[in-house]
């Protein structure tokens, strides 16, 4: 009895959220106004590297992301100077609820509620109400030479990101980071979760390239720019990336 009225409040509530957010996506994928994005860093490892790699950090480390959704939207005649607004908060000092491994259906809404009530808690930007939350928590390479995948989540407009602590992965930092903000506006995967390896067609930045190999960008949601048919490569700044035309259908850039 008890179990079931838990799985009816916790359907309840997200019915309630799923409409708020319908509504939400429709604006926010609209591209009628700049987007208030900001950048929430955290110690994922507690590490004094990492630490002092965030006390670096400014909000003019991020505008190559504002510059490069630019010149996509521009690509597909999107008139919009300033897609998004990205600002830096206060660190976190406390690391996002973990995500369920192998859990069933339920396990993953209760994660994603909590993650949402943690964020709630843990927002202490003192500017306007961002639209799209990025928890950015970085890594020591040294301690972490293989971080975690990141997590975007389109209902509730936020991503969990795990970057190196490092000035010399920013670039792909960036481009990590871009792709996690895609997530939050409703775009897909276009790689194989297991190998990594961008999926033909729709994973490809330039699918109809004669010969196919070697690829020059990287479409953002593939991941990683494919070389041959066995090597494939995160792109070393948004430079090498693009936005295929699958994904512009999913954040509705064209129709």
């Amino acid at each position: 009895m008890h179990k079931n009225l838990r799985i009816f409040i916790l359907l309840l509530i997200l019915l309630i959220i799923s409409v708020g957010t319908l509504v939400s996506d429709r604006r926010i994928t609209g591209w009628s106004h700049t987007l208030r994005v900001v950048v929430y860093p955290i110690n994922g490892d507690h590490s004094p590297i990492s630490a002092a790699y965030i006390e670096t950090l400014t909000k003019d480390n991020f505008s190559a992301i504002n510059d490069f959704l630019s010149e996509e939207l521009e690509h597909y005649n999107v008139s919009l100077s300033e897609p998004i607004d990205i600002d830096l908060s206060a660190i976190v000092n406390e690391l996002p609820p973990k995500i369920p491994v192998q859990g069933n259906a339920f396990d993953i809404m209760l994660w994603s509620l909590k993650l949402r009530y943690w964020a709630f808690t843990r927002d202490e930007y003192q500017g306007p109400k961002p639209e799209i939350q990025l928890f950015a928590l970085y890594y020591d390479p040294k301690k972490s030479p293989e971080i975690k995948h990141s997590t975007g989540l389109k209902k509730g407009h936020m991503a969990i990101i795990n970057l190196f602590a490092d000035k010399r992965q920013r670039g792909s930092n960036l481009f990590i980071m871009t792709h996690e903000l895609l997530h939050t506006l409703g775009a897909t995967d276009k790689y194989n979760l297991a190998t990594n390896e961008p999926i033909y067609p729709f994973g490809f930045a330039e699918p109809d390239l004669s010969p196919l190999y070697p690829q020059t960008y990287a479409e953002i949601m593939g991941g990683r720019i494919p070389i041959n048919k066995n090597t494939f490569e995160i792109p070393s700044s948004l430079d090498k990336a693009l936005i295929g035309e699958q994904t512009a259908k999913e954040i509705r850039l064209i129709e």
